[in-house]
C-alpha cells in the first residue's frame, strides 16, 4: 500500500513514539544489569559481560527495525511495534482507516489467525 503525505507524516510520529518506549524499555533493562552490580549480586566481570551482551543485542535489534527505514517500511514496523506492546492500537488513529486496515492484516497474517 503507497501511503499518502499525511499518513507517511503520521506513521514517523507512531513509529518515534514506540522507539522511544523501546529505547526506555532497553534503558530499563540496562539499569537492572548495573543495579544488580552496584548491590553486590554480581560480581565485576559477571556484570561487564552481561551489559555488554545486552547492549549489544539491543543494538542489533533497534538497528534492524530502524535503520535505513523507508515509508514502503513503516506499516510493517507500526504492526511490530503494535504487537510488542510499545504502541497501542489507539496510537494509530491519526491514521487513515486503509492504513490502519493494513496494519491489521499485516499483525493477522503475522500472528496466523
Amino acid at each position: 500500500m503507497e501511503l499518502s503525505k499525511s499518513d507517511k507524516r503520521a506513521a514517523r510520529a507512531i513509529i518515534e513514539k514506540g522507539l522511544q518506549r523501546e529505547l526506555a524499555k532497553g534503558l530499563e533493562e540496562f539499569w537492572n544489569i548495573l543495579n544488580n552490580w552496584k548491590e553486590k549480586v554480581s560480581d565485576n566481570s559477571d556484570t561487564y559481560h552481561s551489559l555488554y551482551k545486552h547492549v549489544r543485542d539491543f543494538d542489533k535489534q533497534i538497528a534492524r527495525r530502524y535503520d535505513d527505514m523507508r515509508g514502503s517500511f513503516y506499516l510493517y514496523i507500526i504492526a511490530a511495534q503494535v504487537m510488542e506492546e510499545l504502541i497501542e492500537k489507539s496510537d494509530l488513529e491519526s491514521l487513515s482507516a486503509e492504513a490502519q486496515e493494513a496494519v491489521k492484516q499485516i499483525i493477522t497474517i503475522h500472528l496466523g489467525t
